[in-house]
């Protein structure tokens, strides 16, 4: 017997629309939908599962008492990863007040999350090549390594993660360039060339791009 055919796929704003309306299954599912990609930039921006995890838990009940606030200025997708985004950076202020252990990364990949660099034909050169990527973003600033990951690594149009983040095209271009400069003399030599390479693309002003998992963030995608 012939199974139907699903139904088109419901829109993102319609589904914050029915939660807001008091549906029990609707914001699940819009969370279901995107929960992977926030995930990534909750982790490659803090750089501790359980501080990510933490983060993005507190982003999503944000997000599900604020739901009727939001008056479809933008895309659901970059409402949702403003507030990923402001969790992150409550977590990095809170931490900064405090010492802090070095961060250890082990290179370990997360179920349902793509890793930060292109594919390898040598799963052990890959891994290597993870670890060091997620190392030099540990060591940036946190206002470089934030537009580095939505653009860089995320894949996000500049002016959207200009949006995430509530700053100015400029600023964002600007510490992207700032956040790659800093990056070159931190990994192994020819490996950033060689990421640059394989995605065919250069950033604005002649910098190799970072290594990423969606493309490089250029004002399309």
């Amino acid at each position: 017997m012939t199974q139907p055919s699903p139904g088109p796929r419901v829109p993102d704003e319609e589904l914050l629309r029915r939660h807001v309306d008091g549906d029990p299954e609707a914001f699940g599912e819009l969370v279901t939908r995107h929960q992977d990609r926030m995930w990534a930039v909750a982790l490659r921006t803090l750089g501790d599962p359980h501080d990510a995890a933490d983060a993005l838990q507190d982003a999503m009940i944000n997000a599900f008492r604020r739901a009727a606030s939001f008056r479809s200025e933008s895309a659901v997708t970059t409402w949702l990863h403003r507030i990923v985004v402001n969790a992150c950076l409550d977590r990095v202020r809170h931490a900064a007040a405090r010492p802090a252990d070095p961060v250890a990364f082990d290179g370990t990949e997360i179920p349902g999350v793509a890793p930060a660099t292109e594919p390898s034909a040598d799963p052990a050169e890959r891994t290597a090549l993870r670890v060091d990527l997620e190392q030099a973003l540990a060591s940036l600033p946190a206002e470089q390594r934030l537009p580095l990951v939505l653009v860089d690594v995320e894949g996000y149009p500049v002016a959207e993660a200009a949006e995430m983040l509530g700053l100015p095209v400029g600023t964002v271009k600007s510490r992207c360039a700032r956040a790659r400069a800093k990056l070159v003399p931190l990994l192994a030599p020819g490996r950033l060339s060689t990421t640059g390479n394989a995605t065919g693309n250069q950033a604005p002003g002649g910098d190799v791009p970072f290594g990423t998992s969606r493309g490089t963030g250029g004002e399309h995608r």
